[in-house]
């Protein structure tokens, strides 16, 4: 009797509160079936009342990761699905979380369940760490925009560059007699906001930058002329382990970088970039690339030449690919010299 056939697949539908699930025998048969509390201690004492090794599988949501690597250490193997390839639930005509939770276990007993990259528990706290500076970031532009927005509104003149610098703040204050009293203190309180969203933005990348986990890797990165250290760390949170990419196509598709295929009777069309990607590695690569340019002499090249054959965007889009073979090339060499020493 192989392991499989002897094996129980477990397919679980995760919410915030409650967790349904499925265990179903390599037949088919259903084994056991119910609903449980999404706390620790409950699906603690659940996984070990399970009396065979099991195959477990549940769809990426919010509430998905810390159940992941709580269950992993209980599951033969344990598989998070991409919600956009589990049309099998997304499409079906009766849906409850019962049916969702049978469906997922015969995914996985067939050999079916499209299962995407999970990071490491450590990378994924370093991840969220960095995407609360990306919300910092934006919270700042708010704030920039607000500030610009009052002094528009009362008709008041400033100096676009020079605005948001403390001292041409303080001296606009200071000087400019239309300013009224409330208007003065509305402008005070989202200057010190914005004051201490760079502060605590400061100290999250100081904090990323001196993990041991990542100081290594990131100085790699940055041997790449027009990498700065914002591009490293978000190369190496969001991508995780460079072996999880067979090749460079995937991991720009990854990155969003190319356009969605559309195949039939031997006839392709191309549409815009696929929605399917991470946006925070696509952000930070075509603004990156835009910059790149002045600094790296072979991107420039690359630049020059795509923008005699078409528009500055797609000449744009193809450095920033070619920032992403450099990437991967680079921290593909990182960990081989990681593994070596080891």
């Amino acid at each position: 009797m192989t392991l499989d056939s002897f094996s129980y697949y477990v397919g679980l539908e995760v919410h915030r509160k409650t967790i349904s699930y499925c265990c179903k025998q390599m037949d088919g048969k259903i084994v056991r079936e119910g609903k449980l509390a999404a706390t620790r201690p409950a699906l603690q004492e659940w996984a070990k009342s399970l009396d065979r090794p099991w195959y477990g599988g549940l769809e990426a949501t919010i509430c998905s990761h810390w159940i992941y690597y709580l269950l992993k250490e209980y599951a033969t193997d344990l598989k998070m699905g991409q919600p956009a390839k589990l049309k099998a639930i997304s499409t079906a005509q009766r849906k409850n979380d019962s049916l969702d939770a049978r469906t997922l276990a015969d995914l996985l007993r067939c050999h079916l369940f499209p299962a995407c990259y999970v990071p490491p528990a450590e990378y994924e706290a370093l991840r969220r760490q960095l995407r609360e500076r990306a919300l910092l970031v934006r919270m700042r532009v708010m704030l920039k925009n607000k500030i610009a927005g009052l002094l528009i509104q009362s008709g008041i003149s400033y100096e676009t560059p020079r605005l948001h610098r403390k001292g041409y703040f303080s001296e606009l204050l200071a000087t400019d007699e239309n300013i009224s009293a409330d208007l003065k203190q509305l402008l005070i309180l989202n200057r010190q906001q914005l004051e201490r969203l760079e502060a605590l933005e400061k100290s999250l990348v100081e904090q990323l930058k001196q993990d041991p986990l990542l100081a290594g890797r990131l100085e790699q990165l940055c041997t790449i002329r027009g990498v700065g250290e914002i591009t490293a760390l978000t190369w190496a949170l969001e991508t995780g382990e460079p072996s999880r990419f067979p090749n460079a196509r995937h991991a720009i598709s990854y990155c969003g970088l190319c356009a969605a295929q559309r195949e039939s009777a031997g006839s392709v069309k191309r549409g815009p970039l696929s929605k399917q990607r991470n946006r925070f590695l696509q952000t930070m690569l075509i603004e990156t690339a835009h910059l790149a340019v002045h600094f790296n002499p072979a991107l420039r090249a690359l630049y020059e030449r795509m923008c005699g054959v078409g528009p500055k965007n797609r000449a744009t889009l193809e450095v920033a690919r070619r920032l992403v073979r450099y990437l991967l090339a680079v921290d593909r060499q990182y960990f081989a010299r990681l593994s070596g020493a080891v």
